[in-house]
């Protein structure tokens, strides 16, 4: 089980690129996982995860299955949350059991500790996973792993031994130890007196320390004794520390054949590695957090759906009743509202969207939600529509507006025209592509320039995009760039459409709706001719 994983299957070939620092800010990743937990560590594993893109369809369908078998099985999620706890204890102990330094009866101990959680462990997942009718072939691999080792004859052996052992090591609850004082009543030499089979207590002590008869590997029995200040982290006993040191010594004295028969038993499982299970901490993490949020997603009746994966030389994208899963987040924190959501495809006959509309009605949050449905996709995730097929995506580029504190050196237009050249420098035809308000930093006039020729040397590379503007007039010319431009992926107009007056969220096949979105900016901000001459009468000079 030295490389086994469930992200990625045997003899398959990971295809993966980290996104770039704009685009995982452009998709709002941090923001995503801060909702699934708060717990940092948890919080960097599933970001870790989600920015990397894999495009290998293979791995893609691996983790899709292994999560599609934790989501419909919550009790088996909870019996391995539970098991995590131990597999994180039994990770941090394992830098006690390698620490040279430590003395020998403690690292018997924590070796023991060891063995005890692997037996745990190994008979907790294989019960988990053999009650239950999954499907994916990366649980069934670990259930055929975990069963293979349950079921030998070493192991029965090694968890009764285990237990044996545990049970007899715990009776020592505590520890009497004497001092010798000087004529001025100073310390002078200390050593421990006996072990006992019970933590001590005020009541009794001095009785039972005059009782006190020093035999080796006897157990005196004892009280508890509120108020004990604790002197050592339990897991470590190094050789850094005097009093702890010759501590340690005395005690493997005192129970020299109690020692011997640990060692004797614990030499025999010398080879038993516990940590393969210990790597799949992380995975475990990332698949339990993301079901367990989708299940509030899916409670509140909002849409999900398991994701057809095709190749990748498709370069498709066919999605109905998509929505931004921020606007789930929002519903989940309560929030009432209704989420519109959309039909959109990406086949050669729509493979680059020019999409414009009125000024907030929708255009950022659907480009922003085609990119998280293929992020969530390719990280085996369900995707938020009703239905999606998908070929994975070599990586996500984004172009949103950028931070004024970016943008110093260069300018607006400089900063933004350097993102856009360094996006069709690393792009290929698999690629998606996102341009939300892209050059509208600057004049409408240099600004429709540029982006004339940025909308032909998109038809140029193919790629799947959704090119967002505010500049009505360029839909207006693809038709030109379709006949005109060397491409075997047709540049489309989409809308943002209005209904009854009121921005409807939905959006449509057509062609632009005005000449500029200054109409738009004009109305917001109450600019036009009609809002400036409202009340008021004319001069006649």
């Amino acid at each position: 089980m030295k490389n086994f994983s469930l992200l990625y299957p045997q003899n398959e070939e990971s295809v993966s690129v980290p996104l770039s620092e704009e685009a995982v800010n452009d998709l709002s990743v941090e923001y995503i996982c801060e909702k699934l937990s708060g717990d940092t560590y948890d919080r960097n594993i599933i970001r870790n995860i989600m920015i990397r893109i894999e495009s290998n369809p293979a791995v893609i369908r691996y983790r899709r299955d292994v999560f599609d078998d934790i989501y419909h099985y919550p009790d088996l999620r909870e019996r391995i949350k539970e098991l995590l706890d131990e597999l994180a204890y039994l990770k941090e102990l394992e830098k006690s059991v390698k620490d040279a330094t430590a003395a020998p009866i403690w690292q018997l101990i924590n070796r023991l500790q060891e063995l005890d959680i692997y037996v745990n462990c190994i008979a907790g997942i294989n019960e988990s996973l053999t009650e239950h009718d999954i499907h994916s072939e990366g649980l069934i691999q670990l259930r055929e792993y975990v069963s293979s080792v349950f079921n030998e004859s070493g192991f029965e052996y090694l968890r009764e031994d285990v237990k044996g052992l545990v049970s007899e090591i715990g009776q020592i609850k505590s520890v009497s130890v004497g001092v010798n004082l000087d004529s001025r009543l100073c310390p002078v030499e200390v050593g421990i007196v006996s072990l006992n089979d019970k933590p001590f207590t005020k009541a009794g002590l001095i009785d039972r320390f005059l009782d006190f008869a020093n035999k080796k590997d006897s157990i005196n029995g004892g009280e508890g004794f509120s108020g004990i200040t604790k002197i050592h982290t339990v897991g470590k006993v190094s050789g850094d520390d005097p009093l702890m040191s010759n501590l340690s010594r005395v005690v493997q004295e005192m129970l020299g054949s109690t020692v011997k028969q640990l060692k004797n038993k614990l030499s025999k499982y010398a080879n038993v590695s516990c940590y393969s299970l210990t790597k799949l901490i992380p995975e475990f993490i990332f698949y339990i957090r993301w079901a367990d949020y989708l299940e509030k997603v899916a409670a509140l009746g909002i849409p999900l759906c398991k994701p057809e994966i095709t190749d990748t030389a498709n370069r498709e994208f066919h999605a109905k009743d998509l929505y931004n899963f921020k606007l789930a987040v929002q519903r989940v924190e309560k929030k009432d509202f209704e989420i519109v959501c959309n039909d959109i495809e990406f086949d050669a006959s729509k493979r680059i969207y020019i999409m414009t509309g009125p000024n907030r009605g929708g255009k950022t949050t659907l480009t922003q939600a085609v990119g998280l449905a293929f992020l969530f996709a390719q990280c085996g995730l369900y995707v938020p529509a009703g239905s999606a097929v998908l070929s994975p995506a070599d990586c996500i580029y984004t172009h949103f507006p950028a931070d004024e504190n970016k943008t110093v050196n260069l300018g607006r237009l400089g900063e933004e025209s350097k993102r856009m050249s360094r996006i069709f420098e690393e792009a290929t035809d698999k690629s998606l592509l996102l341009f939300n308000e892209s050059l509208a930093t600057t004049s409408f006039a240099e600004g429709l320039y540029i982006a004339k020729d940025v909308v032909k040397a998109l038809r140029y590379l193919g790629a799947r995009t959704i090119f967002n503007t505010h500049m009505h007039e360029l839909a207006m010319m693809l038709d030109d760039v379709n006949s005109n431009v060397r491409g075997d992926s047709m540049v489309v107009s989409m809308i943002t459409g209005i209904h009854d007056g009121k921005r409807s969220y939905k959006i449509f096949l057509a062609p632009p709706e005005g000449v500029s979105y200054a109409q738009d900016i004009a109305l917001k901000y109450g600019v036009t001719f009609d809002q400036l001459t409202k009340n008021k009468t004319a001069s006649d000079g």
